[in-house]
C-alpha cells in the first residue's frame, strides 16, 4: 500500500468513526429520522423521509425541516476531519416544495476549508432528483475533537 492510499484509507476511517460519534448524540437527527448514507472527509451524503408531522399549513414540509436536513449534512461533512467543528454562519434558498412521503437527500461538499474556518454547500433533492433547496454554511473549528486518535 502506498503512503498516499494509506494516508487516504486512515482519513476515510477517522471520518467514519468521527460520524458515529455525532450520530450517538445527535438527539435531533433520530427524531427526525435523518440518515447518515455516506461519509468521506469533507463530505456527507444524509437522507430523510418526509412524515406527516413536518408538513406545514400549506401541506407542503416545512422549511425548518429541509434547513434542519442540510444543515446536519453539513455538520456530518465539517466534523469529518475529528475537530470539533460549529456553524458560524447559514443560508438557504428554497427552490421547490417538498411532500409527505417524498425522501428527501442533502450532499454536503467543501468548497474551502482553513485551519479554522470552512465554506460547504449542501443540496437538498428529492426522490425524482429535483432540487428542493440550496444551503451554504461556514464552519468555525473549536476546541477538541470527536473521538480519540491516540
Amino acid at each position: 500500500m502506498s503512503d498516499g492510499t494509506k494516508a487516504s484509507t486512515d482519513a476515510q476511517r477517522l471520518a467514519e468513526r468521527a460520524a458515529q460519534a455525532l450520530a450517538e448524540n445527535d438527539k435531533t437527527a433520530l427524531h427526525l429520522g435523518i440518515r447518515l448514507v455516506e461519509i468521506r472527509p469533507g463530505y456527507a451524503r444524509m437522507a430523510m423521509r418526509v412524515r406527516s408531522d413536518m408538513v406545514n399549513g400549506h401541506h407542503i414540509c416545512h422549511g425548518g425541516m429541509v434547513f434542519t436536513l442540510a444543515d446536519t449534512a453539513f455538520a456530518y461533512s465539517c466534523n469529518s476531519y475529528n475537530e470539533n467543528t460549529v456553524a458560524a454562519a447559514a443560508s438557504i434558498d428554497f427552490l421547490a416544495p417538498a411532500h409527505e412521503g417524498d425522501e428527501l437527500t442533502a450532499v454536503a461538499v467543501e468548497v474551502w476549508r482553513t485551519r479554522r474556518n470552512g465554506i460547504y454547500e449542501i443540496t437538498v433533492t428529492n426522490q425524482r432528483d429535483e432540487r428542493i433547496a440550496l444551503f451554504r454554511g461556514r464552519s468555525y473549528r473549536i476546541d477538541g475533537q470527536l473521538v480519540s486518535t491516540g
